[in-house]
């Protein structure tokens, strides 16, 4: 009976060794976002629940938000199961909030030709900050990064400068400085690495049996893909400035339809991811009086001057929506250029037409105007009102009230303003 007890005990010893030799891993490629972070935590949250014997979490990022970044750490922290910060592959970084992670993870491993450092992440809805305020979030990043750099056993002072002075690391540097654990070529030699490694988990030591486990990569589901992608500060930016345009042209073409349904839906995504980036207000509030001005150009027919005014607002808060001391949360000039001027000859082709319409309206003769159609931009009575026939915008009157967007006819015309009737 004691051989029986015995060979079941083993069988039960080495059946749990074999469902636990299994290594999850990740990929994290972008910015710091929320996508990403709730990424990152549920990855963390599956590999507990798989009893898997690591989590990997190979990492490219350029930096990203202070709010995201803590979320990470934290589960991090909390986690029952170690968790491998891999910066990978080759001329891979972890900047900014990357660092932070990486020197949060229970093992910090680099691939060669790769970096870490210039540690200052961003928060929601900051922009610019004065020299008070900067001092005091720096101060406590610096202490956020002490603090996660004295449990984990790496480089204290290091830590702090990369806040406080941006420095950073090549692998070979970081590895020199007890900054990282190892270097590896690859996921196959990072888990070689790490078998038979102890790692500290609370109280506990876990030894690490890696080598030839089964790997499982971890995939990002459709939502925070999706999530992940309009988060990105230029496709953020390209989204509202398309939903702009499709808003000008379908007030400035009643009943298009398509115009208006594709720029309401890029507006509703770019506000979207507005709220997860660290949007400076006063470029929101240029951004949207231009909106107010290009919508208005339409309703009072200034032929360009309030759109030109627009473009100008335009510019000003595309430069200033996303000021902030990361350049991974910044719209990139050279995405802001060419949209700016695709922007820009968009209206000057718009005030150009609309200049010559009026340029040429005479050699037609008023009895060309007679009899045409039209609709009315505005309610039209004996007061006055807005009429839009032959391409462009006409003051306009009728002796019976006519009600917005209902058909006018031409029935007189007295210099540049029109006299009309209701539209069998």
């Amino acid at each position: 009976m004691k051989k029986c007890a015995l060979i079941l005990c083993a069988l039960a010893v080495i059946a749990g060794i074999a469902q636990a030799s299994q290594v999850m891993i990740v990929r994290v490629e972008d910015a710091i976002s929320p996508a990403s972070a709730r990424f990152m935590v549920q990855a963390i949250e599956k590999a507990q629940d798989q009893n898997a014997e690591c989590l990997i979490i190979e990492m490219d990022t350029p930096g990203g938000l202070d709010q995201s970044m803590r979320q990470v750490i934290k589960s991090i922290m909390a986690s029952k199961i170690p968790v491998v910060v891999y910066v990978a592959p080759q001329g891979s970084r972890a900047a900014s909030a990357g660092a932070f992670i990486t020197l949060a993870s229970h093992v910090a491993a680099m691939s060669p030709g790769t970096s870490i450092g210039a540690a200052h992440p961003v928060a929601i809805g900051t922009g610019q900050m004065d020299s008070t305020m900067s001092g005091k979030v720096t101060n406590d990043a610096a202490a956020y990064i002490r603090s996660i750099a004295e449990k984990r056993g790496r480089n204290i002072a290091w830590a702090d400068s990369a806040v406080r002075s941006s420095v950073s690391l090549s692998e070979t540097e970081a590895l020199k400085r007890r900054v990282i654990d190892l270097i590896a070529d690859d996921t196959e030699a990072l888990l070689v690495f790490l078998e038979g490694r102890q790692v500290i988990m609370g109280q506990d030591t876990v030894v690490l049996h890696t080598k030839g486990a089964e790997r499982v990569q971890v995939e990002m589901n459709w939502r925070d893909r999706l999530l992940s992608i309009i988060s990105n500060p230029n496709i953020a930016y390209i989204l509202f400035m398309a939903g702009l345009l499709g808003l000008y042209f379908e007030f400035s073409n009643p009943g298009a339809i398509f115009p208006g349904v594709v720029g309401a839906i890029s507006l509703i995504l770019a506000f979207f991811s507005f709220q997860t980036l660290p949007v400076n207000y006063a470029g929101m509030l240029l951004i949207i009086l231009a909106i107010v001005m290009f919508i208005l150009d339409v309703k009072i027919a200034s032929h360009g001057i309030l759109s030109i005014g627009g473009i100008v607002a335009m510019f000003l808060g595309s430069v200033m929506l996303f000021q902030t001391p990361d350049p991974a949360m910044r719209v990139s000039l050279q995405v802001i250029v060419p949209v700016v001027l695709v922007t820009a000859a968009f209206f000057i082709i718009g005030v150009w037409l609309s200049i010559r319409t009026l340029r040429t309206r005479p050699v037609s003769g008023d009895k060309s105007l007679l009899n045409q159609e039209g609709d009315a931009r505005t309610i039209v009575n004996k007061d006055g009102g807005r009429v839009f026939v032959v391409g462009a915008h006409w003051s306009a009157w009728s002796d019976a009230e006519i009600a917005e967007g209902a058909k006018v006819k031409v029935v007189e015309v007295k210099g540049m303003k029109l006299k009309v009737i209701k539209s069998e």
